[in-house]
């Protein structure tokens, strides 16, 4: 064999990450006004400082390709004070498609309400609910979801953690209004989910390391002080805040006395007053709770909740949303949704303790999925071989809260110290009454212990909806979760 066939071969060095951006233009009926937009659709590669082991500066390195689809409002004047909003949701491991094509982008999914999922294939209609007749829209895909990826050499591990996550979103929010020059631009933030648990982190880190204070923040489906949501023996706080949510649930779907002869609204009234006064009581004495009381304790949450007292005292006063949402339907052999508790699902074992699955994901993650892949590529013009991370569980299953180690993961200081530096940032926050994922009574008790000062109270605003986590899947929620966002953006910078 001839020597320089024993030769190695020569490698090419593997070529520094671009910037890949399309654009094009459309036009969308918002209400009574057509909309022009052009639609900038890709990803921007971020670069971070490196230095040496003495800290010597080496200059600045790729480190990840972020995804992003953003629609820009077509104005006469460039410097014209147009809001823009940075959008993402949660998971983590989730991509922004959620908010995006359920209620804030200019084309939207159309699959109906709670038990009317059509089949395959999902259609997309025009979005009269979008929000981008108040407001610019960027929907972030954070790293592993969406097309975002760690550029080849960096550790997609790096990347997914409480911390990192934060700063890596920031910095794009960063360096998306430098280069669009919209530095003088009113701000604001959306996420919903663990969307909000980034929001309120991002409220702290793009004032304090970028300078960049916002003029407002949406938090859809808020989880803030994840102690409120977290079933584990000695946390008596997730029985209580989840009970309003399971009145709700059991009226939905007709367990509770009466049927729903009775209004919503009331049976939610009374739910709170016994969760935070009788309840909240008989969980803090624990077993030196008196016998008679005992009993009536046992009575209300049953005639509250559906459930047999029986099953109240075999689960000790303690319901967990496991067994809930497999008890409250078992004779039917159904389940109901965390996400959203109106849909219903069928397991293989009726006997067992807790769901197989979440019926109100699975009703939705097929029409999300297969209208987001289609939309990209067919109306956007961005090709990529790349499978779309719609929700990635192995990201949410390697996400680190090394922060928090020994603690629950709480952000909610993050946000009033925001807040406080910034007395001028509003916060909305919408919540849905079927929520289990992120329940409205668990969000009104982060919020009432917020500790912000009272001068600031009327910063906050709450909105409430009569459906689930993704509350735009329910035609009139979206309706109306688009005028209070509509209404928000306006008056947090006009």
């Amino acid at each position: 064999m001839p020597a320089d066939d024993q030769a190695p071969q020569e490698t090419k060095p593997t070529p520094a990450p671009t910037d890949r951006v399309t654009e094009t233009r459309h036009t969308v009926r918002i209400g009574d006004q057509d909309v022009a937009y052009t639609v900038k659709t890709g990803t921007l590669v971020l670069k971070e400082e490196r230095h040496d082991p003495e800290g010597k500066h080496e200059g600045e390195k790729a480190h990840a390709e972020v995804f992003f689809i953003a629609y820009l409002k077509d104005v006469h004047d460039a410097s014209e004070r147009h809001p823009i909003t940075f959008s993402f949701n949660g998971g983590p491991g989730s991509s922004s498609v959620w908010l995006h094509l359920g209620v804030l982008g200019p084309r939207r999914i159309d699959m109906g309400d709670a038990g009317e999922l059509k089949p395959p294939p999902y259609g997309m209609v025009d979005n009269e609910f979008s929000l981008l007749d108040e407001t610019d829209l960027v929907f972030i895909d954070p790293v592993s979801t969406g097309f975002s990826r760690a550029v080849s050499g960096e550790k997609t591990k790096d990347f997914l953690g409480f911390k990192k996550d934060i700063e890596s979103v920031g910095d794009f929010i960063r360096l998306f209004v430098t280069r669009e020059q919209r530095w003088l631009a009113p701000k604001f933030l959306i996420g919903e989910s663990y969307g909000t648990t980034r929001a309120a982190g991002l409220s702290g880190y793009l004032q304090e390391r970028h300078g960049l204070f916002l003029n407002g923040v949406m938090l859809v489906s808020s989880i803030l002080d994840f102690q409120t949501v977290r079933d584990a023996p000695g946390n008596d706080l997730p029985p209580i805040l989840h009970l309003p949510t399971y009145t709700a649930t059991a009226w939905y779907h007709g367990k509770l006395e009466g049927g729903q002869s009775r209004p919503l609204a009331e049976w939610l009234h009374e739910a709170e007053a016994f969760a935070s006064g009788p309840y909240l009581h008989a969980l803090f004495v624990g077993d030196q709770l008196g016998q008679d009381e005992y009993s009536e304790i046992k009575r209300q949450l049953a005639r509250l909740t559906g459930l047999s007292e029986q099953f109240v005292e075999r689960s000790r006063l303690r319901i967990s949303l496991g067994r809930f949402c497999k008890e409250l339907l078992r004779e039917q052999g159904h389940t109901v949704g965390r996400l959203d508790s109106r849909f219903t699902g069928i397991d293989r074992d009726s006997g067992g303790e807790g769901p197989e699955y979440d019926p109100s994901y699975s009703a939705i993650q097929g029409p999300y999925s297969a209208a987001l892949n289609h939309y990209v590529r067919a109306e956007l013009g961005y090709t990529s071989d790349l499978p779309y991370e719609i929700l990635s569980f192995p990201t949410n299953t390697s996400w680190s809260y090394k922060e928090f180690e020994g603690r629950y993961v709480n952000v909610s200081e993050t946000l009033r110290k925001a807040m406080t530096l910034n007395p001028a940032l509003k916060v909305l926050v919408a919540s849905g009454y079927y929520d289990f994922a992120t329940p409205y009574y668990a969000t009104e008790h982060t919020l009432s212990h917020l500790g912000l000062d009272a001068s600031l109270q009327g910063n906050l605003v709450k909105t409430y909806y009569e459906a689930g986590h993704m509350m735009y899947v329910h035609p009139a929620s979206l309706e109306r979760l688009k005028r209070d966002l509509a209404s928000f953006v306006r008056a947090a910078w006009q």
